[in-house]
Order: C-alpha cells, then sequence, then structure tokens
C-alpha cells in the first residue's frame, strides 16, 4: 500500500524497556513520546529498532540505529544528524534513516543521557 504502521522499541544493552505508539500508515511517523531511564554507567549499547505492525502475522522489523558508548566517546558534547537504518535480517533490504539529537547532560558526577528522535523517514 506504500506505507507502514511504524513503532519503535528501545533496547539497552538488548534488553527492551520502550515500546511507542504504532503510528497508523505512514512512512514519516511523528511519535511525539518522552520516556526517562536509568542507564547503568557499565552499558554498551542503545539500540532504536522501528518496527512495522502487522494484524495477520509477525511484526516486521523495518531496521534499527545503534548508539554506542564509544560513539558518546567519540560525541563527548553529544550528537545530531541523520543515522541510517542497518538490516537486523542479512536477507531484508533495509531503507529509511532517523534523525536523532543525543546530548551528554550535567558534570562528572551526575551525568544524563538525552536521546531524541527527532524525525524518521
Amino acid at each position: 500500500t506504500g506505507s507502514s504502521d511504524p513503532y519503535c522499541i528501545v533496547k539497552i544493552d538488548d534488553e527492551a524497556i520502550i515500546r511507542t505508539a504504532t503510528v497508523w500508515k505512514t512512512l514519516s511517523p511523528f511519535w511525539g513520546e518522552e520516556y526517562e531511564v536509568q542507564l547503568q554507567p557499565s552499558f554498551h549499547s542503545i539500540s532504536i529498532y522501528v518496527m512495522d505492525e502487522d494484524a495477520l502475522s509477525r511484526d516486521d522489523v523495518i531496521g534499527k540505529v545503534c548508539i554506542t558508548r564509544d560513539m558518546l566517546v567519540e560525541h563527548p558534547k553529544g550528537y545530531s544528524g541523520w543515522m541510517s537504518l542497518s538490516e537486523v535480517d542479512p536477507d531484508e533490504e533495509v531503507q529509511g534513516e532517523i534523525h536523532l539529537r543525543v546530548e551528554v547532560l550535567g558534570s562528572q558526577g551526575s551525568r544524563r543521557l538525552h536521546c531524541s528522535v527527532l524525525e524518521a523517514r
């Protein structure tokens, strides 16, 4: 039909912690949702999976982006830009990208990570 029913799952070190609402019949979703989670100092990665909800079968994985600890070290004040979705299943072609803004807030003793998914396409 030329559209998807996308939603996101956010995982920290492969543990699902957030599932957004589904945005029906679009290729340019907007969620407008905010979440606050505690990151353990030893975390390795934050992954955002973009899914396509399917009422008749298993939901499809459109793709994912991954924010690693190393990426945060390379960008100590944060990162803002488009990130291409990468495949989860090597047999599936992936198209799409997410506009992310990642900010490291606070001082050394009480640092916080603020991640915003601004747009997707």
